[in-house]
């Protein structure tokens, strides 16, 4: 996606996804010149010629006819909107359309849901890195036909042009009413594509088993309880046996995405479903374990040992994409392995994504992601510090970008094995990952480091990282998110400073919960006049006890009488 050279490189995940949609968009405004100004684009250079990259206006202005010739060659450079109206125009003329011709207009229009390829209702955005809502929820309706609708969002319009040119063919075969079913489901019409399946048994025609498939997948939005679901996947299957329809792994993947819908009714089914698999010789791809896991694992509650059995399975096992929810496996499994708290089965988990080419099973940026950060939530939680150090420093950020929470985890980790000091490199890091704006993650950072009193040298770290956030609490960007003071995060800089003897800031500070109206906690007044103790400066602590009075504070008479005991204070102070 990006060149390979370490300015373009993009290096925090804002910026990953800033650069890959600025492609896209580059991409889209080269596609609009070239489209607005075909006329600039007519001399045609390229070796070897590829009429899909050619011009849109430079492919009409080859036609020399308008044939049913003409109407191939746009239906194979997929221009849906030019198909459909030579279609209209050639039937005004009277020409005749031979069936083959009609289907692969069908089969265009049914794919892209009658809508010109790239045209969607999420046109413009880079689909493969923010899934939209509707398409996140409707994950499990992806059928065997393709994904594109779901990354769209593109839904089955009534009285569509394949609707409109699937009612004007004079003749229609089995692929006819196929493409239309499997176009329906494909765009979500579950309904539509039931009563186009019972059209095709009225019309003495048998389906194929890429539509059985398709069906199967719709079953479940077509029934509301479990036994009903079962029961019409159940009448689908006796209907292909009858026409002699041979079973796919697309099938029983089909089925078990239908049994994840059908309660405790699926786990019973499922293993039956497995052993019909194996009795047809039918080798499981990922699509099918991930369904395994996600009808034995929906709960905490739930069995546990069908994770085990599969890893234990698909160890040293090389994979190839045969389905498209293969993509979904490992992100699934690992997300299991954290409900588990099961490290060990994490890494063998992992070993098996480090196979062979096994690590291109993973899917888009978004799985990746997901899968990633639940192994690395997993090593904080569950392993010793220098060993999700060797993982942070092996993942981050060759092989992902950690977001907000996974640095949050990262601290944790550093406190629980109460290795502090090293918070001020791990600072860096959340700089360069992009997170410094983030104020959980930049409360964290200074509430650890303010907790404990350290070592001089420590402190002096944890002093400048302070520096460097005061710094981004002042530069306040538009184009960032803003970060607001609040008590807490001013009491810990404040703290920082006071601990490093770092006089000057550590009364800055103190100005600032005056300009900001808050009121600084007995910690911190009490390190302050620490740090005045130390510099053996009496004049500032006279005014100290000045300020907790104007602050109203219950200490103030115990910070004054530190104040007489502690220092070396004149009469007139005393």
């Amino acid at each position: 996606m990006f060149q390979d050279d370490p300015y373009l490189i993009p290096r925090t995940s804002t910026e990953f996804h800033s650069f890959s949609l600025s492609k896209e968009s580059g991409k889209n405004a080269a596609k609009f010149v070239v489209d607005k100004h075909p006329k600039y684009f007519e001399k045609d250079i390229a070796e070897p010629h590829i009429p899909g990259l050619m011009p849109e206006g430079f492919n009409v202005l080859q036609l020399e006819d308008m044939s049913e010739r003409a109407l191939k060659n746009q239906i194979l450079l997929r221009k849906l909107k030019t198909s459909v109206d030579m279609y209209d125009q050639l039937l005004q003329a009277g020409t005749s359309i031979s069936l083959e011709t009609s289907n692969s207009l069908l089969d265009l229009l049914c794919f892209y849901g009658d809508r010109e390829p790239g045209q969607g209702s999420n046109s413009g955005d880079n689909s493969e890195l923010e899934e939209p809502e509707e398409a996140a929820k409707g994950r499990r309706h992806r059928s065997n036909f393709g994904n594109i609708s779901d990354s769209l969002g593109i839904k089955w319009r009534k009285n569509n042009n394949a609707e409109r040119i699937f009612n004007l063919m004079p003749e229609k075969n089995a692929h006819s009413y196929c493409t239309m079913i499997r176009g329906m489901v494909k765009h979500r019409a579950y309904t539509n594509a039931f009563d186009m399946y019972t059209e095709l048994l009225n019309n003495r025609l048998n389906a194929d088993v890429y539509t059985f498939n398709a069906l199967v997948s719709a079953a479940v939005e077509v029934k509301e309880r479990y036994t009903e679901r079962w029961e019409l996947v159940e009448d689908l299957l006796r209907q292909m046996a009858q026409q002699n329809i041979q079973p796919n792994l697309l099938t029983f993947n089909s089925v078990l995405k239908a049994l994840r819908w059908c309660g405790p009714l699926g786990r019973i089914m499922a293993l039956q479903t497995l052993s019909e698999m194996r009795a047809l010789n039918i080798e499981p791809s990922l699509a099918t374990f991930d369904h395994l896991l996600g009808i034995f694992h929906k709960s905490a509650r739930g069995p546990v040992e069908m994770i085990y059995d599969v890893i234990d399975v698909i160890k040293g096992k090389s994979f190839y994409p045969q389905d498209p929810d293969d993509a979904n496996f490992f992100s699934d499994a690992m997300r299991i392995c954290l409900d588990l708290k099961d490290v060990e089965l994490a890494y063998q988990l992992h070993s098996v994504v480090e196979t062979a080419e096994n690590r291109k099973m993973m899917g888009a940026m978004a799985q990746q992601t997901s899968y990633y950060g639940r192994f690395f939530k997993l090593l904080c939680t569950m392993e010793q510090l220098d060993v999700v150090l060797k993982w942070y420093k092996e993942l981050v950020p060759s092989m992902f970008y950690p977001n907000s929470q996974g640095m949050l985890d990262l601290l944790q980790a550093l406190d629980t094995a109460n290795h502090l000091e090293i918070i001020p490199q791990i600072w860096k890091d959340i700089r360069q990952l992009g997170h410094s704006r983030r104020l959980p993650v930049v409360e964290e950072v200074l509430s650890l480091m303010a907790r404990d009193t350290q070592s001089p040298e420590v402190q002096v770290a944890f002093a400048d990282c302070a520096a460097d956030i005061l710094a981004l609490y002042e530069i306040q960007e538009r184009r960032q998110s803003v970060l607001e003071w609040t008590a807490t995060s001013l009491g810990n800089v404040t703290v920082l400073f006071a601990r490093a003897g770092r006089t000057a800031e550590t009364w800055n500070m103190l100005e600032l919960f005056k300009k900001h109206n808050r009121i600084p906690s007995n910690l911190v007044m009490n390190e302050v006049l620490n740090c005045i103790k130390q510099s053996n400066q009496p004049g500032q602590a006279l005014d100290l006890v000045q300020m907790a009075a104007d602050f109203s504070l219950p200490s103030t008479s115990k910070l004054a009488r530190r104040a007489l005991e502690e220092l070396q204070l004149s009469e007139e102070q005393r």
